[in-house]
């Protein structure tokens, strides 16, 4: 702490020592470098909710669509559990709509949902309402955006009405399989998810520069990279590595793409099907691995590090206390984003690749483990002898770091070559990938939505509907994956579409039910969270302007909720960073990072 508050564009001197007072601060602020943004306003209802420019409004634009989607790959997933809980009971549940489903369950889940909810939601509604910026600095192309967005998930949709249905070449879409006759779906269901990831790259990439853009070039006067919002170099950071993890799967789309649809041989080597030799040869089945997990591991930390960044801002909000280490997290998540570009082969143990390139990836796998353990340090300490509110977004944050923690453990069994191997293809891999990249990331999804509810419509959220979709969905997640390890310990293969006879695995088959029944549950509880959104957006308590008394812009707009525009005549000047709370000699319990140093002079303040 210092009694000055100084750096290079703001500065508070106090008087001479000598003199035994204090003199308040002096306010410098450096003049506008650029005029204000000239935006496009809307003149009709089309062009005002529907083809929108407003960059909040394209926000809730990508969360209703991911959301729309989401529920699909819910419903996908009660499915996929209904057959391996109670197998042969339910004769619309086929091996082929059992590999259909967890396909299009695991792409929905990590692409169209999470992704599109932390970057084209968050990313939008926050950008420009934290940095103190009127819009995106390209509105227009954010509308289009938004658009690409929607006709990739049209595609996607469209799979299931085709003959043959969606692919069901799993998730990950390994080739040769995935195009060959015998795969649910290989012929016009893998083309239109291919085509489908081709667009949403292609969406994302206008939406991402957007983001990156407005970041750096459209923050307003002493909004320093320092004194942002870890949310937004959470969502920040995570863009970069979208731009330039996403061409991979780009290029291997329409590669696999021409494999199917002209015989080209990217991916397919010599190769028999049905007895007859294909024409293609000289193909490479492992290339597609790499550039699928080239692009597949930046992915888990394009998702976790926008989750990471809203976690620290809703906790240093609700427990009243400056972030733990604000500077140590910024470079964490840095490092975490470049390091996420050196471990994707630990995917690929099983591959056959040289040992030599498995002790490496091995490596580089514990060292990333490094700063992502240094967040959980900095949001422990940070909840240290902090006064916590235990509200439902605090609740939602809890879960996600003991659910974090959790998964990350298990993962260092898995970044390990000589554990992995025996693992890898078991339920243990589908416990941690759904611990980390799943149940973890949507905590931080529904304690944004609780927090930030407020400032989009107004209005609370039910408390007492929150509290019983908080504990039914954190207790049912461990009710459906801890069991899981076990399972992966004593050996069922993951991928199956019924377990087969063995008398080494007659415990997982009452866990099987079990897992079925509390996913069933967990599923339902969302329904519950879906109605209060809707039926609280309005008929909802009406909320007070900045209900959590945060520092940080978006809750200081001259309009509550902002309209378009954000900050009214006059953009805001910020002069420290969002986190003073609880400041000695302050009479206030917060200071809003555009309140100046001479209003708050015996305020003893971070020098930020």
């Amino acid at each position: 702490m210092s009694d000055e508050y100084t750096d290079n564009k703001i500065e508070a001197k106090s008087a001479d020592s000598s003199s035994g007072g204090y003199a308040p601060p002096t306010d410098h602020i450096p003049a506008k470098e650029a005029p204000d943004q000239e935006l496009y306003h809307a003149k009709s209802f089309w062009t005002k909710w529907v083809f929108c420019q407003d960059a909040k409004v394209i926000g809730v634009q990508y969360a209703l669509t991911a959301t729309a989607i989401g529920m699909i790959g819910l419903i996908l997933s009660w499915g996929m559990r209904l057959q391996l809980g109670f197998p042969e009971t339910f004769s619309f549940l086929g091996p082929a709509t059992y590999y259909q489903s967890v396909t299009m369950h695991g792409m929905i889940m990590v692409i169209y949902l999470l992704t599109a909810l932390f970057l084209g939601g968050f990313g939008n509604y926050l950008i420009p309402l934290m940095v103190g910026a009127r819009d995106m600095v390209f509105p227009y192309v954010n509308m289009v955006s938004y658009w690409m967005f929607l006709v990739a998930v049209l595609v996607l949709i469209a799979s299931f009405f085709v003959p043959g249905g969606p692919t069901g070449a799993g998730w990950t879409l390994y080739p040769p399989q995935a195009i060959l006759p015998g795969t649910p779906g290989s012929e016009l269901g893998i083309v239109l998810m291919l085509v489908s990831l081709a667009l949403f790259v292609i969406g994302f990439t206008m939406g991402g520069l957007n983001y990156v853009i407005t970041i750096l070039q459209a923050r307003t006067r002493g909004m320093t990279l320092m004194r942002m919002p870890l949310s937004i170099w959470g969502i920040f950071t995570a863009t970069v590595l979208a731009l330039l993890a996403f061409p991979a799967l780009f290029v291997a789309a329409i590669m696999m793409t021409l494999d199917n649809l002209l015989g080209t041989s990217f991916f397919m080597p010599e190769i028999f099907t049905m007895g007859e030799k294909l024409e293609t040869g000289g193909g490479s089945p492992i290339l597609f691995q790499h550039l699928f997990w080239f692009f597949g591991h930046p992915e888990v930390y394009i998702v976790a590090l926008p989750a990471f960044g809203i976690v620290s801002d809703v906790i240093s909000v609700h427990a009243r206390k400056n972030i733990f280490g604000y500077r140590m997290m910024v470079w964490a998540i840095v490092i975490i984003g470049a390091l996420s570009f050196i471990v994707w082969a630990h995917h690929m143990y099983v591959s056959g690749m040289n040992p030599w390139f498995g002790f490496f990836f091995a490596t580089t796998t514990l060292i990333i483990a490094v700063p992502t353990a240094i967040k959980v340090y900095n949001w422990v300490l940070t909840l240290w002898r902090g006064n916590i509110h235990l509200t439902i977004p605090m609740l939602f944050s809890l879960g996600f770091i003991v659910t974090f923690v959790n998964g990350g453990i298990t993962g260092l069994f898995l970044g390990n070559v000589i554990i992995d191997v025996p693992l890898s293809d078991t339920y243990f891999v589908v416990a941690h990938f759904h611990m980390v990249m799943g149940i973890a990331p949507l905590m931080v999804v529904f304690a944004a939505i609780y927090h930030w509810y407020p400032l989009i419509t107004g209005r609370h959220l039910n408390q007492t509907l929150g509290k019983i979709h908080f504990w039914i969905t954190f207790i049912g997640a461990y009710a459906i994956y801890f069991p899981m390890h076990y399972l992966g310990f004593i050996g069922v293969p993951r991928r199956y579409f019924e377990m087969y006879d063995s008398p080494y695995m007659t415990s997982g088959v009452g866990l099987n039910q079990f897992i079925t029944i509390a996913a069933l549950i967990v599923g339902f509880t969302q329904f519950i969270f879906l109605y209060n959104i809707f039926t609280s957006w309005y008929k909802g308590e009406k909320s007070e302007r900045n209900p959590w008394k945060a520092n940080s812009l978006e809750w200081h707009t001259p309009d509550f909720p902002p309209t378009h525009g954000n900050f009214g005549k006059e953009l805001p000047v910020v002069y420290r960073w969002p986190y003073d709370f609880s400041v000695p000699g302050c009479d206030k319990e917060y200071i809003p990072q555009n309140v100046a140093p001479s209003e708050v002079p015996t305020a003893k303040v971070e020098k930020t």
